[in-house]
């Protein structure tokens, strides 16, 4: 069967030049000299750096693809800031912005304020890191909810922003993530795990039968779906259609920094956060997991304080089998060996830790040494993914192993730089564990104008990626 023959690209650090060459959606041969059979496409790679496919470990696709035809009140300083930003935007009827951090406000988001800038507007604002939604009183008024200050957080924000999620046309909504998924192609993605809060594999199958996609996906399944899911048959690993597979089942441990609602041994400076909190009772997590694991479901448990993530180790532990920690962003230091088991992964958001160095520097201040961990977490022997949790931060890989390298996204040192990463590390975080094609391997690959492992931060943040293929077939290409 006619495949592809990528000629002359080089491993990187390597300066030998190798063929490569896909065929029936697999790596057929890679060598020297690879032969070429009739009708294959012959690409001169003129000594690009050829890498396995990148994959993003942990995304909300949906809310990617929408967030960016919202409103963006990242930059706003105070909730006033964000209430001004929303006024002056353009449009009839429920106006959604995206990206408040409250985390660093000297006050709290209120109804009030919003009414203030808009008199009865409906107005809706998702958090940065998704836990909290805040809502005018028209806003309020409109998804049927009373609440005292409009600034929803976890159970009653993941609500309201199913609600939000629905408003596009399912078919208006899957032409956003086709386009979303060819941008992120270009960036040399071929693969997502999508934890977007649906029936994720109905819905990427529907999208599947639309059309190829731009992406392999992995696509979670949550409680509510739970039952459903099972009724399919479905487990973790499983074909659902074309390039989808049902992906692992989707846990809430605790909540977020920014929201301060993570769980976490220590107190939060303001008496009123607490401890933060945890989402599910340890008895009951146990017991869900367990249930999901006979079924071939492996568990994929969010948890960012460490008290959380202690609980999540332990559950872990009780289970066993496989399974994801999401996030794992302040650990204890006497639980950082625990996540050296066979089978469990940790993914963490490496882009996280440029946007909450100061939020922790406020909320975590005698505890950030133990924040994003990522080099113990190696040194011990853990398995690391690479995501963005998009839409927190922009699904481009690049960004994430640049953060993971450099600890830093501005001008300002390194954050910690005792937990950085080498570059060969962050790089088979995001490749699924190594750097080198096989003959066998899926026909999932990128082509780069610049060899990662002889880049400073700032040249792989604006890695240029030439050419992206999944299964063989390119979803980006520019001339080389």
């Amino acid at each position: 069967m006619a495949g592809v023959v990528v000629r002359g690209a080089r491993m990187p650090g390597s300066g030998r030049p190798l063929d490569v060459r896909l065929a029936d959606g697999v790596v057929a041969a890679v060598g020297a000299e690879v032969g070429v059979e009739r009708g294959d496409e012959v690409v001169d790679a003129r000594g690009l750096t050829v890498l396995p496919g990148l994959v993003d470990a942990h995304v909300h696709w949906s809310q990617w693809a929408q967030v960016r035809r919202r409103v963006d009140v990242g930059a706003a300083t105070s909730p006033q800031e964000a209430a001004a930003t929303m006024a002056a935007a353009p449009g009839a009827g429920l106006v959604v912005g995206h990206g408040f951090r409250a985390g660093l406000w000297s006050a709290a988001p209120h109804q009030d304020l919003l009414e203030r800038a808009a008199p009865g507007r409906p107005i809706a604002l998702v958090s940065d890191d998704l836990h909290a939604v805040w809502l005018s009183p028209a806003a309020l008024a409109r998804f049927g909810l009373d609440h005292p200050t409009g600034h929803l957080r976890e159970q009653e924000a993941f609500a309201v922003q199913t609600r939000l999620s629905a408003e596009p046309d399912p078919a208006e909504l899957d032409g956003w993530v086709a386009a979303a998924s060819v941008e992120a192609a270009a960036r040399g993605l071929t693969g997502i795990r999508d934890f977007e809060y649906d029936d994720t594999p109905a819905v990427w199958a529907r999208r599947a039968a639309r059309g190829p996609l731009a992406l392999r996906v992995e696509a979670a399944v949550w409680e509510p779906w739970l039952d459903e899911t099972l009724e399919r048959g479905h487990a973790t690993g499983d074909a659902v259609a074309g390039l989808v597979r049902v992906g692992p089942f989707k846990i809430l441990a605790d909540g977020s920094l920014n929201t301060r609602t993570a769980a976490c041994h220590h107190p939060y400076p303001d008496p009123a956060d607490g401890h933060g909190a945890l989402n599910i009772d340890p008895g009951d997590l146990r017991e869900l997991m367990d249930h999901v694991a006979r079924h071939g479901l492996h568990p994929a448990v969010h948890a960012i304080g460490d008290r959380a993530n202690a609980v999540v180790l332990d559950a872990f532990e009780h289970v066993g089998g496989p399974g994801r920690v999401e996030h794992a962003q302040l650990v204890a230091a006497g639980d950082v060996t625990r996540f050296a088991r066979p089978g469990l992964v940790a993914s963490v958001q490496p882009a996280h830790l440029l946007d909450d160095r100061d939020v922790a520097e406020r909320h975590w201040p005698d505890v950030t040494a133990r924040a994003f961990p990522y080099a113990d977490l190696v040194a011990a022997g853990a398995r690391l993914e690479l995501g963005s949790d998009a839409p927190v931060a922009p699904p481009d890989p690049w960004t994430a192993i640049a953060a993971a390298v450099a600890r830093s996204g501005d001008e300002r040192p390194p954050w910690h730089p005792e937990q950085a990463l080498d570059v060969a590390t962050a790089l088979r975080a995001s490749c699924g564990g190594r750097l080198e094609l096989r003959a066998g391997d899926p026909a999932d690959l990128v082509l780069l104008g610049d060899d990662p492992l002889h880049a400073d931060p700032a040249t792989l943040r604006a890695m240029p990626v030439l050419a992206t293929l999944v299964g063989g077939r390119f979803t980006h290409r520019t001339d080389p």
